[in-house]
């Protein structure tokens, strides 16, 4: 059983410290994508929360109960990329019937949450770091919260920006990389945390 403490050692590192997008540069499609409206970036960050942290919860099951009792863990990367897509399409069927206008805005991005290296590096990660079921939960919440924060953030900036007189050379993605750039800058000041 993990500890309390290293829960929210867990927690804090994966969210702020190691970003999955500022410092691990995972997930940078909808991260750009789909930043420049807050509440598609807020939608997105749900979904992306819903989906990364049931992923790692039945990830982990799999792998513990399953792949490492029949020793075939050499099958991880397909069962959960498999696992993956099956969620985001429970995703998508739930937004496209209850939350229309938050499908039709996150538009070609939804699905590419099955795509998002992100949902898979979490699972990977947890395998890896040899975190319990528990642990891989709290660490696949706490990454997803952490782009969560990330795009809402960017999204917020984005926002702004439009009103900004900017170079023609900068107009665009230009502008928007660096602002991203300039965030992860910022997330470093994090790594003192830990």
């Amino acid at each position: 059983m993990e500890s309390v403490k290293n829960l929210l050692i867990i927690l804090i590192s994966s969210s702020l410290v190691s970003n999955v997008v500022l410092s691990q540069f995972l997930g940078l499609c909808p991260f750009l994508g789909v930043s420049k409206k807050m509440n598609t970036a807020a939608g997105m960050g749900s979904a992306i929360i819903f989906v990364i942290t049931l992923s790692s919860a039945i990830t982990g099951v799999i792998y513990k109960f399953l792949l490492v009792r029949f020793h075939m863990e050499y099958l991880q990367t397909i069962v959960f990329i498999l696992v993956i897509a099956a969620l985001v399409q429970f995703v998508e069927m739930f937004l496209k019937r209850y939350m229309k206008s938050l499908y039709q805005a996150l538009g070609v991005y939804l699905p590419l949450i099955t795509t998002n290296c992100a949902v898979l590096g979490v699972a990977l990660t947890n395998v890896q770091k040899e975190y319990g079921i528990l642990a891989g939960i709290v660490n696949g919440f706490a990454t997803a919260l952490g782009f969560m924060i990330a795009i809402v953030i960017l999204a917020g900036l984005r926002e702004k920006m439009v009103y900004n007189e900017v170079p023609d050379a900068f107009k665009g993605m230009p502008h928007v990389l660096l602002t991203a750039g300039l965030m992860a800058i910022a997330f470093c000041g994090f790594s003192g945390l830990l």
